[in-house]
């Protein structure tokens, strides 16, 4: 079942969606938005399924499906947490601002509390004030949105509280991020309004794509116009979402609707770090990567980050080639301009 937000209010308009991304109906009888569907999806989500099933067969009134008119499919959340399963990533990207990597981080989660309260539309403009020294980075990831999850939740409760599965633009400013992190209290400013995917699946959806916690299938990242990376999202992740959204929940228990992040999608090369697509490697889900790939190699970097008018695009295919979530595309804007 596949389920999206068309921009209505702060909360969207809840329809359903056929598997081909073409159609939708209007589940508004069912729940008006799809928190009120999360809210209570024991009773919902048998309801939503039948119509999913008559709205492939043509049997409820449809409509064009147009993913421009689309919100996040939760415009505003109550939580969302992004982790860091992809712990090359991290590597990676604390090599790039000269900070080591304690050994923990490949047995400890990392994970920060990001501003749930704007979410960006798949196709909204990124907005900043700013695009010369702040750093405007794109960070393509799977999230999931998970049910009520009580606290103290082993992974295999967690795995099985998953209700939803979506791609998400986790935007990033770099430049900032040095002087935040250096007042120990984390992230807050350079981490603005993120964006997820036009449509969020239930893991039925996938098939055997979807196993063992983890979504095996390429992150495809473009970058105006040129193809970025294709890092396989299965690969290399060294926390699954059952132990993230665990760590998520040791000390608290997690409200249904609630968004979990998997970290920017990062594949190695030969136990080394990974190649630019051109190169034969499977690329990069982040411009702070190719970075530092060009630092270890060239001394200094040569990949600018993002300025006004550049824009980035994340989708993920399925194995006959069809989009699953739909199509993030964003350009960078200067603020007010759009």
């Amino acid at each position: 079942m596949k389920l999206a937000s068309l921009k209505s209010g702060r909360d969207g308009k809840l329809v359903v969606v056929s598997k081909d991304l073409t159609r939708y109906t209007d589940a508004g009888r069912i729940a008006p938005t799809l928190q009120a569907a999360l809210d209570n999806w024991a009773a919902t989500e048998p309801q939503l399924q039948t119509l999913a099933q008559s709205l492939e067969v043509g049997a409820v009134p449809v409509e064009r499906f147009h993913e421009r008119e689309c919100a996040s499919p939760l415009p505003r959340a109550f939580q969302w947490a992004d982790g860091s399963a992809y712990v090359n990533h991290v590597e990676l990207v604390r090599k790039a601002r000269g900070a080591e990597m304690p050994k923990t981080f490949w047995t400890d989660p990392l994970m920060y509390q990001g501003g749930s309260d704007a979410f960006l539309g798949p196709r909204d403009d990124i907005e900043m004030k700013n695009d010369h020294d702040w750093g405007i980075d794109m960070e393509a990831e799977i999230a999931v949105i998970v049910d009520d999850v009580p606290m103290g939740a082993t992974p295999e409760t967690a795995v099985n509280k998953i209700r939803l599965i979506m791609l998400v633009n986790d935007v990033s400013l770099r430049g900032l991020i040095p002087g935040e992190l250096a007042k120990g209290f984390g992230f807050f400013q350079s981490k603005p309004s993120s964006a997820f995917s036009p449509v969020a699946v239930t893991p039925d959806e996938l098939g055997d794509a979807w196993r063992d916690g983890k979504l095996h299938l390429p992150m495809l990242v473009g970058l105006n116009g040129a193809p970025f990376g294709r890092a396989n999202a299965g690969v290399d992740m060294t926390f699954n979402f059952g132990q993230i959204i665990a760590h998520a929940a040791k000390t608290r228990p997690l409200g249904a609707g609630a968004i979990i992040g998997s970290g920017t999608v990062s594949n190695k090369l030969n136990d080394g770090p990974g190649k630019p697509i051109a190169e034969g490697g499977a690329g990069y889900s982040c411009i702070a990567e190719i970075r530092m790939i060009e630092t270890i190699e060239d001394g200094a970097p040569k990949t600018p980050f993002m300025k006004y008018g550049d824009n980035v695009t994340i989708e993920m295919k399925d194995a006959q080639g069809s989009s699953i979530f739909g199509r993030i595309a964003q350009t960078v804007k200067p603020y007010g301009k759009s």
